[in-house]
């Protein structure tokens, strides 16, 4: 019997699963997570992100993961679990977060005392006591130099699989070496969330995997290491200070001694961790092209695998490496639950009597559109948040309910038609996909079936599959991705939610009309109304 560890730290908390293999007997023996501000609530944190006056800033702070990772070892060890049958540990992390390492760091890393809180013993390395993640948007001027240091946005979308965004890690670092020049200057090395906390685990600095390192503006997708032109573009000696890039399913090193006499834990083997994207993309069973993943959490994606890279020409969306060692398309959206719970909280509504709500309405909400773009939106890009409504009265808690979930669904299948994948079918996971009534609309609009999976947390499981696949194939064994996955990635079979023809067909004509919306709403399209009148009175 082995256990394998799969660790998640994702925007609001970090989650754990642990596998257990016996022969062909496979099990989840043990899931757990911390949510930051409830377990945390001491580093100030709301949904993860420390407050700000600036609506385009999110940071936060590195110290919370640092924590979260102790606690939930601590949970680990005292699970009753056999840990001496844990045979390898990997993770995944929220893509574009950076952490700022200084030149201590390398010592003290493989120091630690295991008699005193981890957190104590990180602080002294950090350069900056902040982490940019995700959410961030305040980088638009960074994004255009970069641009034009490397001969446009399409050239760089080619060479590192995404125009320059906003939240990208290069533009992110390019920030701050011109506003804190000296705190740059004293930074020895750059991590993401995922090779900081996998450094922790190991007690060295650890490498990135192409899967995360692709996140950043910076890595060439054919060579899977640095494209110097971009890094130079990005800011001075960067070269010196990023981690090197390893292939998915590198051993990276093993349980430090820290780890192993603070909690009693084994020398098990730490595999690449990568990001929760990458992570998600075989926790949901996608290692074969041809279906594709929804997951509503934090953020929305839309996401499916790819054998070679296909850049979007429309520069929405993004190309990453795959923990498989192909690639993934995806096209992610800020304004995920955030924006279902402002509309939730709005009216006093638990989810029971959201789903009401939206079972009272029809579909196509008699042509009341709204864009959810609470905060500032990735995808399309808007920098000034603020919900638009389109013949939608502020105060109507059911057409409201509806619209928010329409205008997602819209958006996501709007905004992956670039991928070019003929939809039949649709993994869904995240904590919105234990929402029937929103799933069933997802599969009205896509035209799919859409399944629910056995376990929510897919980047947690995708981690361990990761785990158990690294361990595997660097004990020499070969081990196909399809036999890594099987028993742990099965959708549910009678969860099968199928699409509505009459209904789908409503959705065919309401996509146009919402991205008629969106585009008056970016100040680039007419008026929409005439198109939403034609529309409503077509429903009647």
């Amino acid at each position: 019997m082995s256990l394998y560890l799969g660790l998640d730290s994702s925007t609001q908390s970090l989650s754990a699963i642990v596998l257990e293999v016996d022969g062909s007997h496979r099990r989840i023996a043990f899931e757990s997570s911390i949510a930051f501000d409830e377990t945390l609530p001491h580093y100030g944190t709301r949904h993860g992100v420390l407050p700000a006056d600036d609506a385009t800033s999110a940071v936060s702070p590195p110290l919370m993961w640092v924590e979260a990772l102790e606690l939930m070892m601590e949970r680990l060890a005292k699970s009753g679990l056999d840990l001496s049958q844990l045979r390898a540990i990997s993770g995944s992390a929220q893509q574009h977060g950076s952490v700022y390492l200084n030149a201590k760091a390398a010592a003290l890393l493989g120091t630690l005392d295991p008699g005193r809180r981890l957190a104590d013993q990180v602080n002294p390395m950090l350069s900056r006591d902040v982490a940019p993640i995700w959410m961030d948007s305040s980088t638009s001027i960074e994004c255009g130099e970069i641009e034009a240091a490397t001969g446009g946005n399409q050239a760089l979308a080619q060479r590192t699989g995404s125009r320059a965004f906003e939240r990208f890690t290069g533009p992110q670092i390019r920030k701050f070496s011109k506003r804190d020049p000296s705190a740059y200057a004293a930074t020895d090395r750059i991590h993401l969330v995922s090779s900081f906390l996998a450094s922790l685990l190991i007690g060295e600095h650890a490498p990135l995997d192409p899967g995360d390192g692709s996140g950043m503006n910076l890595m060439d997708l054919t060579s899977c290491d640095w494209w110097m032109p971009a890094v130079d573009a990005t800011a001075a000696d960067l070269a010196t200070k990023l981690p090197r890039v390893a292939r998915a399913s590198t051993i990276v090193g093993t349980l430090s001694r820290y780890w192993q006499v603070r909690f009693g834990l084994p020398p098990a083997q730490v595999v690449a961790w990568s990001g929760d994207n990458p992570c998600s993309l075989v926790g949901v069973g996608l290692v074969r092209e041809g279906r594709l993943a929804i997951s509503l959490g934090t953020s929305d994606t839309v996401f499916g695998l790819m054998r070679e890279p296909r850049v979007d020409a429309t520069g929405t969306g993004h190309v990453f490496g795959a923990p498989t060692g192909d690639y993934m398309g995806l096209t992610c959206f800020k304004n995920g639950s955030l924006a279902r719970e402002h509309i939730r909280d709005r009216f006093g509504l638990s989810w029971s009597t959201f789903s009401e709500s939206l079972r009272r309405t029809p579909a196509g909400n008699g042509g009341r559109l709204l864009l959810p773009w609470l905060e500032p939106e990735i995808t399309p890009t808007v920098l000034t948040p603020g919900i638009r409504r389109y013949d939608l009265d502020p105060g109507d808690a059911d057409g409201n309910v509806r619209a928010v979930v329409e205008g997602q669904q819209m958006a996501m299948a709007l905004h992956s038609r670039w991928m070019n994948v003929t939809v039949d079918t649709i993994h869904a996971t995240g904590g919105a996909a234990a929402n029937r009534d929103i799933l069933q609309v997802m599969a009205n609009v896509f035209g799919a079936v859409v399944y629910q999976l056995q376990v929510g947390n897919s980047a947690a499981l995708g981690a361990a599959i990761a785990a158990l696949h690294g361990s595997a194939t660097g004990e020499g064994d070969s081990m196909a991705w399809d036999d890594a996955v099987e028993g742990f990635v099965e959708p549910i079979a009678q969860s099968a939610l199928r699409p509505n023809a009459a209904t789908h067909a409503v959705y065919r004509e309401l996509i146009d009309v919402y991205a008629a919306c969106e585009l008056h709403a970016l100040g680039q399209g007419a008026d929409p109304s005439p198109r939403l009148a034609d529309f409503a009175a077509a429903l009647e």
